[in-house]
């Protein structure tokens, strides 16, 4: 097993240089689904990070209640309405048709309400079908969607509870332990696993990377959702789901720092969100 802290230095090697003749597409395009009645925030925070990340186009796909407000916050969302307040199978069915033809990457789940299981795992069968990898959080993190995930290009990103209902086990509060345990369980199942708390903990069952935080100001809600947003941008420039995802928490939390060393410990997740060209800037390349 191989365990290393993530620096800089390794990061850059993660991120894919930009061609200086690419056009609009070539830089990915990632699909959110997220957000219900209560939760309308989520998937905006998630859509402005992955745009944040350098990806071209961001298709934003909210409960109808949502649409007016997600498009009001930023004129630069795609806003796909879903046609229920929750996630159905006809819901899921009705997306499927509306998809962009080219879709590199989507993440699903963030403040996201599903009135049927099998609607989330229809969908991600269907994703999955055409090759677009995958980031999952919140409500999409269940033990159903288990055995769609083997060996597919996805990243789990769980807190703590989230990962004791799609694992059936809680992560022990010794580091060491709760290193094992994301690494047995991302091997097991053939998934990237991102378990976040005070140091992430990215692992495949192979490779695991450690990101050492010390932003206690992050515990605001709407820091997972932001990396959410990241992990996907990731995964629509770079296939491999470890390495996306080791960028992602790393760049969330350089980002992190940045706002607590401006704010304190008084922080909101969009000011996350206005740190995150300045987090990227140093991995910027061009060729």
């Amino acid at each position: 097993m191989i365990r290393k802290l993530l620096q800089a230095t390794l990061v850059k090697k993660f991120i894919p240089a930009r061609k200086l003749k690419s056009r609009k597409g070539d830089n990915g395009t990632v699909l959110v689904l997220g957000g219900s009645y209560i939760y309308h925030g989520a998937p905006i925070l998630s859509s402005i990070a992955a745009l944040r990340s350098g990806v071209d186009l961001v298709y934003t796909c909210v409960p109808k209640i949502n649409v007016t407000p997600t498009r009001a916050i930023s004129p630069n969302l795609i806003v796909i309405p879903l046609v229920d307040q929750k996630l159905t199978r006809g819901a899921a069915n009705k997306l499927i048709g509306a998809l962009p033809r080219k879709l590199d990457s989507a993440t699903i789940g963030m403040g996201l309400a599903i009135q049927d299981k099998s609607s989330l795992t229809l969908l991600i069968k269907s994703l999955l079908d055409r090759d677009v990898r995958l980031s999952l959080d919140a409500s999409a993190l269940i033990p159903e969607v288990l055995p769609l995930l083997a060996d597919k290009n996805v990243v789990v990103t769980p807190h703590a509870g989230e990962f004791k209902r799609l694992f059936g086990i809680a992560p022990s509060d010794s580091k060491k332990e709760r290193i094992a345990l994301v690494e047995k369980n991302a091997k097991d199942n053939g998934i990237v696993v991102l378990l976040k708390g005070s140091t992430d903990i990215i692992s495949d069952g192979n490779t695991t990377y450690l990101n050492e935080k010390k932003t206690p100001a992050m515990t605001v809600g709407g820091t997972g959702d932001v990396l959410s947003g990241l992990v996907a941008g990731m995964l629509a420039k770079n296939r491999n789901a470890l390495e996306s995802a080791a960028a992602a928490t790393f760049i969330n939390g350089i980002a992190g720092k940045m706002v607590q060393k401006k704010f304190g410990l008084h922080m909101t997740s969009m000011d996350l969100l206005g740190e995150l060209a300045n987090a990227m800037k140093p991995f910027d390349r061009i060729v």
